[in-house]
């Protein structure tokens, strides 16, 4: 069995207390720092996901491990109804209030705290599910992937976006720093 890592390694906290303190903590240099480590690739990563799942023209969008809600912006290209950014750090997710009204679209854009493994949304609700480096901490992936199909709408597409340590020694020491 694979050991369960967590930010902090305090084994008197759950993961996910300790993924929502970390989060809360960085949220104020997250978009940088991540832009910036990885040379720009998640963005245009975000950009192929949203094509992808624009094929089926969602209407309805949940953007899980949402952050501060880069995929939830990328998606609005869609003219989707709505798009709920969803996250355990309200932390980032002030910050994807702030990036809503700049953009003038609090009224597409929403976002609600909670837990990816026990989602406060009824089953069958969304057209499509995005979630962008976030699958990594959640404490139960398979408990938070079953509520992803339990909330997707058959039909639906769901796009998930994670990193993998690269083959090529040189680039894995790049990733490692960039993820440490």
């Amino acid at each position: 069995m694979s050991k369960t890592v967590t930010p902090y390694n305090d084994t008197s906290r759950s993961k996910k207390e300790q993924v929502e303190e970390m989060f809360d903590n960085i949220a104020h240099r997250y978009d940088f720092l991540n832009h910036l480590l990885s040379l720009g690739i998640d963005i245009r990563w975000r950009k192929k996901a949203v094509k992808y799942i624009g094929t089926i023209q969602p209407k309805r969008i949940l953007d899980v491990a949402s952050g501060t809600g880069d995929f939830a912006f990328e998606s609005l290209v869609l003219k989707p109804e709505k798009v709920i950014g969803f996250d355990l750090s309200e932390g980032m997710m002030n910050y994807g209030r702030i990036k809503a009204e700049k953009l003038n679209v609090s009224a597409i854009v929403e976002f609600v705290k909670g837990d990816s493994e026990l989602m406060p949304f009824a089953d069958n609700s969304y057209d499509a599910i995005t979630v962008g480096f976030g699958v990594r901490n959640f404490e139960n992936l398979e408990a938070g992937l079953k509520e992803m199909y339990r909330v997707i709408r058959r039909g639906g597409k769901v796009a998930i976006l994670e990193a993998s340590s690269p083959p090529n020694t040189i680039i894995r020491a790049f990733y490692g720093l960039y993820f440490n």
